[in-house]
């Protein structure tokens, strides 16, 4: 038995998790940004990475003393090193590899993105081959998932990600950050069939795109002078267009790969609708992690680093650096 830390500082949440090597998370401690950059109504980088700063330690700490652990007891220790906020990946990876140098622990990167994949694997068996679906405020992919170790990107969306269309549309609603939140809550009192918004029709089978829906909002609304006393329907019609994009072309994925298992990752995956609609669509298929692990957090990235440990051998470079974007293509041959 040994134990791994798994470091998260990629946006506004500064995550610490200390995990065993059987995946049982001991401890997963969290100080998040929201309510600091609720009134600009987004995440501001250089406060992000400030705070980052002053809470990365106590954090840390937290989470020893949750798992009854020292820093003795750390085996490696994992940290994302991007995709994310330049400066704010820097708090975390430099704090991981100073703690490395004096203690002696292996320190691995580990992708932001895969991190949120893996978070399907803490509480769950997964069956292969599987189709993953990530979608955050900065991100929303398919993945064909062949191993726990092999994830292969197949799509991605051409703008916004279904995240920022949600932050974006609130913001239009003039409700709170973040967006998806205030949208999913509005919603449930609302008629998702009061207006229909529409979904991009892209010439690939898996792409997104979720820039149109978020105009539209706007020359509704613009159009309709008396719109706020519909805001819950009009919230809900909106919501339901982002989630019915998401799940035809999951729905398609998974068709295409014959998917034993449908996997959901990313800050929107706590959407309830989502969840709803997934587990109507694909039964028991439809596998969703607990709330905790789907925003940001140390969990996902120790549990990607066991995955990487197991399937890759245990030596790393602690070189590695920092990089702020995945704008790739998906590396899979659909034709």
């Amino acid at each position: 038995m040994y134990y791994v830390m798994g470091i998260e500082t990629s946006c506004d949440e500064t995550s610490v998790s200390i995990m065993s090597s059987n995946s049982e998370v001991l401890s997963n401690s969290t100080f998040s940004q929201i309510d600091i950059h609720k009134k600009y109504g987004g995440v501001v980088p250089e406060i992000a990475s400030k705070n980052h700063l002053e809470k990365i330690l106590p954090v840390i700490d937290s989470s020893l003393t949750a798992a009854k652990k020292s820093i003795k007891d750390i085996a490696y220790i994992c940290v994302t090193n991007g995709p994310g906020l330049i400066n704010c990946l820097m708090i975390g990876v430099a704090t991981g590899k100073s703690i490395g140098l004096i203690g002696n622990i292996p320190v691995m990167p580990i992708n932001h993105l895969e991190g949120h994949i893996a978070s399907c694997f803490i509480e769950n068996k997964i069956d292969f081959p599987s189709i993953c679906l990530v979608a955050s405020g900065g991100h929303t992919n398919l993945y064909l998932l062949e191993s726990e170790s092999n994830f292969k990107l197949i799509s991605s969306t051409r703008d916004d990600a279904a995240g920022e269309a949600f932050d974006k549309g609130a913001k239009i609603l003039g409700l709170g950050y973040p967006g998806g939140i205030e949208i999913d809550r509005l919603s449930k009192d609302g008629s998702n069939s009061f207006h229909s918004f529409p979904i991009a029709d892209l010439e690939s089978d898996f792409d997104f795109s979720f820039s149109g829906v978020k105009t539209s909002l706007k020359y509704y609304i613009d159009k309709n002078k008396n719109w706020k006393k519909n805001i819950n329907s009009i919230s809900s019609s909106y919501q339901e267009a982002i989630i019915k994009s998401l799940l035809e072309k999951t729905e398609k994925a998974a068709m295409r790969f014959k998917s034993k298992n449908v996997l959901f990752a990313g800050g929107v995956a706590c959407n309830s609708r989502l969840r709803e609609r997934a587990k109507e669509i694909f039964k028991a298929r439809a596998i969703f992690p607990s709330n905790q692990f789907c925003t940001d957090n140390g969990a996902m990235i120790a549990m990607r680093g066991l995955q990487k440990i197991k399937n890759e051998g245990s030596k790393f470079d602690n070189s590695f650096p920092v990089f702020s974007s995945t704008k790739v293509k998906p590396n899979l041959d659909l034709d």
